[in-house]
């Protein structure tokens, strides 16, 4: 990967925060020959000269990205397909995809311009979205697709199938399809496992299912998944990496696999692995307990 001094720069614009440090990142950037190039979005806002949508995405080396998961996830949208790698400075609550701090900014960009960082590709799932034999939604998300009731509070029947042999008949809340990067995410809430985002796989986990023998399940890199609602059910919704949301109707029939052909390459600091962020963000080996008693 070839690193100049072309630095992206995207932010959360409704977080002060984030806005704060654009401007001393900027700041910075001028008084040290580093360019930072802002989208229209948002050189708007903090009033600085924009790069067209097409002209950053075709000459940032890599893009900082301020904010928490949610902003990286946008990010990642923004750039699919242009192998910009991702750095996320967490201005967030958890932040297991911004995983750099605020008070080490300027160092990492530092690290990441003296080349001292592995790349990490990470799989997309690819979805969709068939109404008999007429494609109506194509979609990509880096952490999940899920499918979810709507406001009424009963449970869905849904047939899932991998390739041409049913895998189970899920009656539950929803269904969340996953990549190894999505593990750490909503399917953690629903009992799935922790998958290494090096592993390419994807997860299928049901949602408060109503049967004690409902597992989440594994499924291989080459595997497809496809589900169907069961019955006249209505107000279904199918969220792409919970910010997209797409109506699904009694009969549509939902296709997903991991994409072979796309990935979104994000920044890992060789000082700083994804096994020491598990560890941080879970509070594994921590007790709570202060050191000075048996």
């Amino acid at each position: 990967m070839e690193i100049n001094n072309n630095i992206g720069l995207l932010f959360n614009t409704q977080k002060p925060a984030a806005i704060s440090m654009a401007r001393k990142l900027l700041q910075w950037g001028k008084e040290n020959g580093i360019n930072f190039l802002l989208p229209p979005h948002e050189a708007a806002v903090i009033s600085v000269p924009e790069t067209s949508d097409i002209a950053w995405k075709n000459s940032v080396s890599f893009a900082i990205i301020l904010g928490g998961d949610g902003t990286f996830l946008r990010a990642a949208r923004y750039t699919f397909g242009y192998k910009i790698p991702l750095y996320g400075i967490n201005l967030g609550r958890l932040g297991f995809l911004a995983t750099g701090s605020p008070n080490s900014a300027i160092e990492d960009i530092k690290s990441i311009l003296s080349n001292n960082f592995v790349l990490q590709k990470r799989n997309l799932l690819k979805g969709h979205v068939w109404r008999g034999e007429r494609l109506v939604y194509e979609l990509h998300a880096l952490n999940d697709l899920v499918i979810s009731k709507g406001n009424l509070a009963r449970v869905i029947d849904l047939e899932v199938k991998v390739g041409e042999e049913i895998l189970s008949f899920f009656l539950a809340d929803g269904l969340i399809l996953s990549t190894p990067t999505g593990s750490t995410a909503y399917a953690l809430s629903a009992g799935g496992p922790i998958i290494p985002p090096h592993v390419p796989c994807m997860l299928v986990a049901p949602i408060c299912a109503h049967t004690l023998y409902a597992r989440p399940v594994v499924l291989s890199s080459t595997d497809l998944a496809v589900i169907a609602p069961k019955g006249n059910m209505r107000n279904l919704m199918l969220t792409q990496d919970g910010q997209l949301g797409y109506e699904l109707l009694p009969d549509d029939r939902l296709e997903v696999m991991l994409d072979s052909d796309i990935f979104v390459s994000t920044i890992e600091l060789k000082n700083r692995s994804y096994y020491d962020l598990l560890r941080e963000k879970l509070r594994w080996g921590f007790n709570g307990i202060t050191d000075g008693g048996d």
